[in-house]
């Protein structure tokens, strides 16, 4: 799991990244305001959400290994897999013989560590947040000190210090004595816009998380892409006031800008951001086109949720491991036992002595016990190489009862300790015989390469059957080097020499082990790969054989893309009914944007009836914006010709062909699809321009209603 704190930090990076490569240039200002804050709340909430497992693109395991057995209750579970298993606590009753090595310090060491990395980041929280409110507590005070002017909404505070002017809440801080009338009136109408508009609130919000983020640099720089948006969207409103000329107001910048500024929290007047400022006022407006690059923030952030959140129902493994070592002799565990019959196996449920509770069970087979009593009280045994199970009790047909003493074998112990299996305990010898241990099993893994094993990965190995046919196919498909981790994930998994070759075959020859398991967990294999290449090149060629003069995006699909079709439910029938729908020849980002969005083949095949033809992205960018035909044919119907991007702008602002139609009713005939779109921008409808003329404002240019409009 990903530590909330990091898992914030990254996302913020992302966001950062994706603002600074699409949308920096934009001066679509109040948008970009909206998008920073939407993603400065989303990088707080998306960590604490999880996402469905097929959704995931995290490794994940897909084998739980059992905790060796605890001391106080004997025996544990031989074998027992569950999803979220439950470690137990482990008190030995032994002697232990201390020893003291490297690995111990190391391994002591890291908590202290991270105990240290915890109290410093801590620490640094709460420097970051002293800061935060002695700000807010120096802007109080200076509010509330220094004389001021009430106008209207706004509360001017008359400063008599060498400060940059600066707004916060409602409350605007200048030296009136410093500028000139006309500078100053600009400075005013700076300042009430940011107040008008609540700039305070985000600049808070900044504030806030470099409290929490103060140690990540994206964080700084996502707090200063913030504040600069902020006085370009505010010097772009000035601009639209037909008494603020361009050249006038910017040289008021200059008087202003001062390297003394204000406080973090307040809006001011940078100096480094000068330039920048300036440059922005002066550059080009935005084609109103441009919005589709808004809309990959969605995906962006399902995106990465998928591949960092936790998912519903993960399962990892858990192997409790100790390396204390102890006094070797033959030991004794005892309780109570219960067993059924069944055929040729022996179903035993064992019990602790001492609160009786159902501990383990386990499927022995008859024959390895000597002569089961009938008619009576009586003893039998269960011997194996990690000891003998001693049994008193008696059977009443296939039902029987008594008790048991489990005495282990030293010598079996002292073997394994002798192959390098460290750290065994007196509860996990129960373990090695409930599993049945052999030294030959252990002899194999030795054979196979495997001569450092661990007590868990012996123990988890043994369990899930992992012999020596399974290694050698793995090791004879493409895996000569495959780990002790690997072995017990791909048992588990179910994942053989067989599917191996039969992905392979499928095209996927060089697939790491981790894609193995991706695949297996997906659910991913030959004949689905088969299926899906073959609709993505439209031929039956067999799966191990390429086809000849056929160039194809299907030879470029990785095993990362055949992952996240499988999760996004990109198959065969998907790709089929986008080509019988003109589209061919897809990239793999086409079929998952397509998929993520909810393209399908009917909403494509709708826009070709329609007599519409597109590309995959211009799909995408429509359905994310819920257009359809019959949207397109209302702007055809009313004389306008009109492409997909057109379109996109169109409907990301709310214009429909009735809106535009209602103009016309209204005697502005000749009203362009670029007039309509000023028109929603800037909120101007058809009551609009009739209150207009009922005050006396009367024209039949509609130009004229849209500067009136912005200029007020």
């Amino acid at each position: 799991m990903i530590p909330y704190v990091l898992h914030v930090a990254l996302l913020i990076g992302f966001c950062l990244l994706f603002y600074k490569l699409l949308l920096q240039k934009e001066t679509f200002h109040h948008l970009n305001r909206w998008v920073l804050l939407a993603c400065l709340a989303l990088t707080f909430v998306l960590p604490l959400l999880r996402v469905p497992q097929q959704w995931a693109l995290r490794k994940t395991t897909g084998v739980a290994v059992i905790p060796s057995p605890n001391l106080n209750q004997s025996p544990q579970k031989p074998v027992q897999f569950t999803e979220h298993p439950e470690p137990q606590p482990v008190k030995p009753t032994v002697v232990p013989v201390k020893e003291t090595s490297v690995t111990e310090t190391a391994t002591a060491l890291m908590p202290q560590l991270l105990k240290w990395a915890l109290w410093l980041y801590w620490c640094g929280v709460a420097a970051f947040g002293l800061n935060f409110l002695l700000q807010v507590v120096v802007l109080v005070r200076q509010a509330y000190k220094s004389p001021a002017i009430q106008d209207g909404q706004f509360r001017i505070v008359e400063l008599d210090t060498d400060k940059a002017p600066c707004s916060f809440g409602n409350y605007i801080f200048i030296n009136p004595a410093k500028y000139d009338w006309d500078t100053y009136s600009q400075i005013l109408l700076h300042e009430k816009i940011h107040v008008k508009q609540g700039h305070s609130f985000d600049l808070l919000l900044a504030e806030l998380m470099l409290v929490f983020q103060w140690f990540n640099p994206f964080a700084w720089l996502y707090r200063k892409e913030l504040e600069n948006n902020l006085e370009y969207l505010t010097d772009s409103d000035i601009l639209t006031h037909n008494e603020v000329e361009r050249e006038m107001y910017q040289m008021s910048l200059l008087k202003v800008s001062v390297p003394n500024l204000s406080l973090r929290i307040t809006t001011n007047y940078n100096q480094s951001l000068l330039k920048k400022r300036i440059v922005m006022m002066n550059a080009k407006r935005s084609n109103i086109h441009t919005t589709w690059k808004y809309f990959f923030l969605l995906p962006l952030m399902a995106f990465l949720m998928c591949a960092f959140n936790e998912p519903m129902a993960s399962r990892r493994p858990v192997v409790v491991k100790s390396e204390t070592n102890y006094v070797v002799s033959d030991t004794e565990q005892e309780g109570s036992w219960k067993a059924t019959i069944n055929g040729n196996k022996v179903d035993i449920q064992f019990y602790n002595e001492d609160n009786k509770n159902h501990m383990s069970n386990s499927n022995f087979l008859l024959s390895e016990f000597t002569s089961l009593p009938r008619t009576g009280n009586g003893d039998f045994k269960l011997i194996r190489e990690a000891g003998t199970m001693n049994f008193t009790g008696r059977f009443d047909g296939n039902k029987g009862s008594g008790h048991y003493k489990f005495v282990s074998n030293a010598e079996y112990v002292k073997y394994l300790q002798s192959q390098g299996i460290k750290g065994i305990e007196k509860n996990d010898e129960m373990a090695f015989f409930m599993i049945n241990i052999k030294k030959s099993y252990v002899a194999m893994m030795h054979r196979q390469g495997y001569k450092n094993l661990s007590k868990g990965d012996l123990i988890a190995t043994a369990a899930l059957g992992v012999d020596e046919p399974y290694i050698v196919s793995l090791k004879q498909n493409g895996f000569p080097d495959i780990s002790e981790q690997d072995l017990i994930t791909g048992r588990a998994m179910g994942i053989n020499g067989a599917f191996i070759a039969e992905i392979c075959k499928a095209g996927y020859p060089n697939a790491s082990f981790d894609k193995l398991v991706s695949f297996k967990a997906q659910g991913i294999n030959g004949e689905y790969i088969t299926k899906f290449k073959n609709a993505r090149t439209g031929t039956a060629t067999p799966a191990n054989v390429k086809p000849k003069n056929h160039a194809s995006k299907a030879d470029e699909d990785n095993a990362d893309d055949m992952i996240a079709y499988k999760a996004l439910g990109v198959d065969d029938a998907f790709v089929s009914g986008l080509k019988k729908a003109g589209l061919t020849n897809l990239s793999s980002s086409d079929l998952t944007g397509m998929k993520a969005v909810g393209v399908t083949p009917e909403y494509v095949q709708s826009f070709k009836n329609a007599g519409y033809t597109m590309g995959s992205e211009d799909y995408v960018s429509m359905k994310a914006l819920g257009i359809t035909p019959e949207y397109l044919n209302g702007f055809k119907n009313a004389g306008f010709k009109i492409n997909a991007d057109k379109a996109a702008g169109l409907k990301a602002l709310g214009v429909t062909p009735e809106y535009v139609k209602s103009f016309k009713g209204m005697g502005f005939g000749d009203i362009s699809l670029d007039d309509a779109t000023a028109l929603k921008a800037l909120g101007i409808t058809p009551q609009y321009i009739t209150d207009m003329r009922e005050k006396g404002f009367k024209s039949n240019d509609i130009n004229k209603y849209i500067t009136m409009k912005s200029a007020f």
